[in-house]
């Protein structure tokens, strides 16, 4: 009997939380599937965005998820995601959020608050790993590099399905620049670059990434993956690059797989 109820905590369905610098959003997860339960809630970031106010951000939601019938059993963990560099549960970098978050140990600040396990991962690897997992990345081997084009250039590193974290590849320095700020979403925007100007641009950094770590995969997620077919056929790659496929779900999802696979609630 016993055997048959651990098997059933397995792949059970976990909430995720993705917190943003404009919004703080989340929902229950289909672990199995890589899909929500039901509609994702989301409410505004607080301004300032400080620690104790997302804090209570964070719980609100949580609070709301767990009033549904198909939410995960009280007391169960919760997976977030963070814009920032998360190293042992501690905060390296806040970009899009209030500076005092730099060195706050995000997750005894989140346990404490919910009362029950939390465990946070950068925002981009959330994304990625659930891409890897679920999207256009599974059953991949080796190395898959997902980039996210924003506001800057977020990147997650999986190799052979595993997440290895805080790979920062949209800071590389190409021909003295921060990659980021001539290629991000937002640089096209602000330069007023067309698709081909643009994909010029992106043809230097995909080439030099390339070459740094000849991955198997490509995948580019972020807003302008929805306008994929702009420019990734202009880019001459020996490795296959595909737009990503979870969309605006890949955070909640990455950030619920993370915690299910840390506390052995996943294979």
């Amino acid at each position: 009997m016993a055997k048959k109820d651990e098997k059933s905590h397995k792949n059970a369905p976990l909430i995720g939380i993705d917190i943003g610098g404009t919004g703080i959003k989340g929902g229950i997860v289909d672990l199995k599937k890589g899909k929500l339960l039901g509609e994702r809630f989301r409410v505004p970031t607080p301004q300032p965005a400080t620690p104790e106010a997302v804090a209570e951000a964070v719980a609100l939601v949580v609070a709301e998820l767990s009033a549904r019938p198909e939410a995960p059993e009280a007391g169960s963990p919760v997976g977030v995601t963070f814009p920032g560099i998360i190293q042992h549960g501690v905060v390296h970098s806040a970009a899009n959020v209030d500076k005092s978050w730099l060195d706050t140990d995000i997750d005894a600040l989140l346990t404490a608050r919910l009362g029950r396990p939390v465990e946070v991962i950068n925002d981009a690897d959330a994304a990625g790993l659930a891409e890897a997992r679920y999207g256009a990345g599974a059953g991949v081997s080796g190395t898959v590099l997902v980039i996210t084009l924003g506001t800057g250039i977020g990147s997650a590193f999986i190799f052979d399905g595993k997440l290895v974290p805080n790979a920062e590849l949209g800071h590389l320095e190409i021909d003295g620049h921060d990659a980021e700020s001539k290629a991000s979403a937002v640089a096209r925007e602000r330069d007023g670059l067309s698709w081909d100007e643009y994909s010029v641009l992106l043809q230097r950094y995909f080439s030099h990434v390339e070459f740094l770590f000849s991955p198997e995969l490509f995948i580019v997620g972020g807003g302008i993956s929805k306008r994929a077919d702009e420019y990734l056929p202009n880019l001459k790659l020996r490795t296959p690059i595909v737009p990503a496929v979870l969309r605006n779900e890949a955070g909640i999802v990455g950030a619920a797989l993370e915690i299910a696979l840390q506390h052995k609630l996943a294979k």
